[in-house]
Protein backbone atom coordinates (compact mmCIF):
# COMPACT_ATOMS: atom_id res chain seq x y z
CA UNK A 1 0.00 0.00 0.00
CA UNK A 2 1.95 3.05 -1.09
CA UNK A 3 -0.55 5.72 -0.73
CA UNK A 4 -2.94 5.40 2.05
CA UNK A 5 -6.74 5.45 0.33
CA UNK A 6 -8.49 8.86 -0.14
CA UNK A 7 -11.92 7.03 1.15
CA UNK A 8 -10.55 6.28 4.61
CA UNK A 9 -8.72 10.08 4.89
CA UNK A 10 -12.37 11.53 3.93
CA UNK A 11 -14.25 9.21 6.24
CA UNK A 12 -11.52 9.59 9.31
CA UNK A 13 -11.44 13.55 9.25
CA UNK A 14 -14.92 13.93 8.18
CA UNK A 15 -16.68 11.45 10.75
CA UNK A 16 -14.44 12.54 13.27
CA UNK A 17 -14.97 16.41 13.23
CA UNK A 18 -18.94 15.60 13.29
CA UNK A 19 -18.23 13.63 16.07
CA UNK A 20 -16.36 15.82 17.96
CA UNK A 21 -18.80 18.83 16.68
CA UNK A 22 -21.78 16.91 18.34
CA UNK A 23 -19.89 15.47 21.47
CA UNK A 24 -18.32 18.65 22.34
CA UNK A 25 -20.43 18.98 25.99
CA UNK A 26 -19.84 15.66 26.99
CA UNK A 27 -16.28 16.30 26.37
CA UNK A 28 -15.99 19.29 28.87
CA UNK A 29 -18.52 17.34 31.07
CA UNK A 30 -15.85 13.99 31.09
CA UNK A 31 -12.80 15.81 31.49
CA UNK A 32 -13.89 17.89 34.47
CA UNK A 33 -15.46 14.80 35.98
CA UNK A 34 -12.07 12.66 35.23
CA UNK A 35 -10.11 15.71 36.35
CA UNK A 36 -12.03 15.75 39.74
CA UNK A 37 -11.95 11.85 40.63
CA UNK A 38 -8.18 10.92 39.23
CA UNK A 39 -6.91 14.55 39.65
CA UNK A 40 -6.00 17.55 37.41
CA UNK A 41 -5.88 16.98 34.70
CA UNK A 42 -8.40 14.51 33.23
CA UNK A 43 -6.98 13.76 29.89
CA UNK A 44 -4.17 10.61 29.75
CA UNK A 45 -0.73 10.80 27.87
CA UNK A 46 1.10 8.30 26.38
CA UNK A 47 3.37 7.21 23.80
CA UNK A 48 2.10 4.73 21.18
CA UNK A 49 3.77 3.25 18.05
CA UNK A 50 2.09 4.89 14.60
CA UNK A 51 2.13 4.19 10.81
CA UNK A 52 5.61 3.50 9.78
CA UNK A 53 6.58 3.08 13.44
CA UNK A 54 6.53 6.80 14.23
CA UNK A 55 5.86 7.45 17.68
CA UNK A 56 2.78 9.66 18.84
CA UNK A 57 1.26 11.36 21.54
CA UNK A 58 -2.25 9.58 22.09
CA UNK A 59 -5.21 10.80 24.44
CA UNK A 60 -7.41 9.02 26.67
CA UNK A 61 -9.25 10.11 29.61
CA UNK A 62 -7.85 9.52 32.85
CA UNK A 63 -8.93 6.50 34.55
CA UNK A 64 -6.37 6.15 37.55
CA UNK A 65 -5.94 8.00 40.73
CA UNK A 66 -2.81 10.09 40.30
CA UNK A 67 -1.43 9.59 43.63
CA UNK A 68 -3.06 6.78 44.59
CA UNK A 69 -1.72 4.71 41.33
CA UNK A 70 -5.34 2.79 41.05
CA UNK A 71 -8.41 2.46 38.92
CA UNK A 72 -11.13 4.67 39.78
CA UNK A 73 -14.58 3.46 39.85
CA UNK A 74 -15.61 6.22 37.84
CA UNK A 75 -12.40 5.38 35.44
CA UNK A 76 -13.40 1.65 35.46
CA UNK A 77 -16.93 2.98 34.16
CA UNK A 78 -15.57 4.86 31.27
CA UNK A 79 -13.08 1.99 30.16
CA UNK A 80 -16.27 -0.77 30.45
CA UNK A 81 -18.20 1.46 28.01
CA UNK A 82 -14.84 2.62 25.86
CA UNK A 83 -15.59 6.36 26.85
CA UNK A 84 -12.14 6.87 28.06
CA UNK A 85 -11.10 6.66 24.53
CA UNK A 86 -13.19 9.44 22.86
CA UNK A 87 -10.26 11.89 22.98
CA UNK A 88 -8.35 9.91 20.28
CA UNK A 89 -10.82 11.72 18.09
CA UNK A 90 -8.91 14.50 18.40
CA UNK A 91 -5.58 11.87 17.40
CA UNK A 92 -7.73 11.22 14.27
CA UNK A 93 -7.89 14.88 13.19
CA UNK A 94 -4.12 15.33 14.04
CA UNK A 95 -3.99 12.74 11.58
CA UNK A 96 -2.05 10.18 13.72
CA UNK A 97 -5.08 7.64 13.95
CA UNK A 98 -7.81 6.19 11.75
CA UNK A 99 -11.09 5.56 13.06
CA UNK A 100 -10.53 1.15 11.75
CA UNK A 101 -7.16 0.18 11.86
CA UNK A 102 -5.04 -2.01 14.68
CA UNK A 103 -5.15 -1.04 18.23
CA UNK A 104 -1.97 1.51 19.20
CA UNK A 105 0.53 -0.33 21.13
CA UNK A 106 3.22 0.57 23.29
CA UNK A 107 6.69 0.20 22.35
CA UNK A 108 8.36 -3.15 21.55
CA UNK A 109 5.33 -4.93 20.28
CA UNK A 110 4.27 -3.38 16.53
CA UNK A 111 7.81 -1.76 16.27
CA UNK A 112 9.56 -4.93 16.42
CA UNK A 113 7.33 -6.97 13.92
CA UNK A 114 9.38 -8.97 11.45
CA UNK A 115 8.67 -9.94 7.77
CA UNK A 116 5.16 -9.51 6.35
CA UNK A 117 3.90 -8.59 9.94
CA UNK A 118 5.64 -5.40 9.11
CA UNK A 119 2.96 -4.51 6.26
CA UNK A 120 0.66 -3.67 9.61
CA UNK A 121 3.11 -0.47 9.74
CA UNK A 122 1.24 0.72 6.50
CA UNK A 123 -1.67 1.37 8.45
CA UNK A 124 -2.40 3.78 11.09
CA UNK A 125 -3.34 2.93 14.12
CA UNK A 126 -7.50 2.89 14.81
CA UNK A 127 -9.75 3.63 17.48
CA UNK A 128 -11.13 0.45 16.62
CA UNK A 129 -10.58 -3.01 14.49
CA UNK A 130 -11.40 -6.14 14.70
CA UNK A 131 -8.82 -7.23 17.16
CA UNK A 132 -9.83 -4.37 19.01
CA UNK A 133 -13.60 -5.98 19.31
CA UNK A 134 -12.76 -9.46 20.04
CA UNK A 135 -10.43 -8.33 22.74
CA UNK A 136 -12.58 -5.18 24.35
CA UNK A 137 -12.34 -7.04 27.52
CA UNK A 138 -8.52 -8.09 27.37
CA UNK A 139 -7.85 -6.17 30.56
CA UNK A 140 -9.93 -8.74 32.27
CA UNK A 141 -8.80 -11.45 30.37
CA UNK A 142 -5.04 -10.98 31.37
CA UNK A 143 -6.07 -10.43 34.86
CA UNK A 144 -6.83 -14.32 34.49
CA UNK A 145 -3.78 -15.28 33.60
CA UNK A 146 -0.50 -16.89 35.73
CA UNK A 147 1.50 -14.92 33.92
CA UNK A 148 -0.25 -12.07 32.15
CA UNK A 149 2.46 -10.30 30.35
CA UNK A 150 3.71 -14.10 28.86
CA UNK A 151 -0.02 -14.55 28.07
CA UNK A 152 -0.23 -11.27 26.11
CA UNK A 153 3.28 -11.68 24.16
CA UNK A 154 2.61 -15.29 23.30
CA UNK A 155 -0.95 -15.43 22.51
CA UNK A 156 -2.96 -12.07 22.56
CA UNK A 157 -0.67 -10.36 20.61
CA UNK A 158 0.13 -12.81 17.69
CA UNK A 159 -3.51 -13.37 17.52
CA UNK A 160 -3.67 -9.00 16.89
CA UNK A 161 -1.05 -9.27 14.42
CA UNK A 162 -2.49 -12.36 12.84
CA UNK A 163 -6.15 -10.55 12.51
CA UNK A 164 -4.20 -6.94 11.53
CA UNK A 165 -2.84 -8.65 8.58
CA UNK A 166 -5.93 -9.66 6.98
CA UNK A 167 -7.06 -6.31 7.49
CA UNK A 168 -4.07 -5.11 5.90
CA UNK A 169 -5.07 -7.59 3.27
CA UNK A 170 -8.90 -6.87 2.99
CA UNK A 171 -8.49 -3.08 3.17
CA UNK A 172 -12.07 -1.56 1.56
CA UNK A 173 -14.49 1.13 2.56
CA UNK A 174 -17.19 -1.55 2.78
CA UNK A 175 -14.92 -3.18 5.39
CA UNK A 176 -14.53 -0.43 7.48
CA UNK A 177 -18.11 0.65 7.52
CA UNK A 178 -18.69 -3.05 8.49
CA UNK A 179 -15.99 -3.14 11.29
CA UNK A 180 -17.46 0.40 12.76
CA UNK A 181 -21.51 -0.51 12.85
CA UNK A 182 -20.10 -3.97 14.73
CA UNK A 183 -17.80 -1.57 16.76
CA UNK A 184 -21.34 0.31 17.74
CA UNK A 185 -23.38 -2.59 17.97
CA UNK A 186 -21.18 -4.44 20.41
CA UNK A 187 -20.49 -0.94 22.47
CA UNK A 188 -24.38 -1.17 22.51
Amino acid sequence: MKKYPWWKAFMDYGLSFVVISVLLPIFFILIILASLDTGFPGVFQQERVGRFGKIFVIYKFRTYHIKKHTKSSFGKWMRKTKLDELPQLFNILKGDMSLVGPRPDISGYYDQLKNEDQLILNLKPGLTSEAGIKYRNEEEILNQQKDPLQYNDKVLFPEKVKMNLEYYHRLSFKNDMYILLKTFSVLR
